[in-house]
């Protein structure tokens, strides 16, 4: 177990950080809509733990196991994710469009505050991989299989999240849905002319017109 934390440790915790803020802008949403949102977000707290603290990750982190306490906030995270956005879905179906809608906003805000190459299609695919979690570093989900200067695909080796909506009754292909509405979002803020799309299950692609 490491006793230092290094920058790649920074990394996930900015991560869980930025995944947390999707949780954050939905149950704005909800209250504004009327949902049980402080009935459901007491469940989940007591299940699950609440968000991350804002603190720096030197005054919160357990030093003796740094991976463990990583992993751990990643897990809570997931749980709480798919715990919310099953509850509102259970409510009314037809709420993943307003979901889709704030994935959107989310993707749109964080795209324009990238400002980094936006010319190289692999920077662009790693920057995804700054926010989007995707288990701890060890994991190897996501693999690329082809890069050019117009195109990118890379394929998931395997589903982390499956586990955690299974848990909490819910479907994991809302997860996806939502991922994938922040993901053009986030790439048209960055540019007009970079498209995404899912070409078959687990196997995605990014273009430049």
């Amino acid at each position: 177990m490491s006793l230092y934390l290094g920058q790649i440790h920074y990394w996930l915790f900015n991560k869980i950080n930025l995944f947390e803020l999707g949780e954050k802008d939905i149950k704005i949403w909800a209250k504004k809509e009327g949902l049980k949102v402080d009935e459901w977000e007491k469940e989940i707290y007591d299940e699950f733990g609440e968000p991350l603290e804002n603190k720096p990750l030197e005054d919160m982190i357990d030093t003796g196991n740094i991976h463990g306490w990583l992993q751990d906030k990643i897990s809570r995270a997931e749980y709480r994710y798919a715990t919310l956005v099953t509850r509102i879905l259970e409510v009314n179906k037809d709420y993943i469009n307003d979901l889709n809608e704030i994935m959107n906003l989310k993707g749109n805000r964080e795209g324009k505050a990238y400002d980094k190459d936006k010319n190289s299609l692999e920077s662009i695919y790693n920057v995804i991989n700054d926010y989007v979690v995707e288990g701890m570093p060890c994991d190897r989900i996501n693999e690329i299989i082809e890069s050019s200067n117009t195109e990118l695909t890379w394929k998931r080796t395997r589903c982390l999240h499956k586990q955690y909506w299974d848990f909490v009754g819910g479907n994991v292909e809302n997860y996806y849905i939502l991922r994938e509405s922040w993901i053009k979002a986030f790439l048209k803020s960055i540019n007009e002319d970079l498209a995404y799309r899912e070409i078959e299950d687990g196997l995605y692609k990014i273009q430049l017109k």
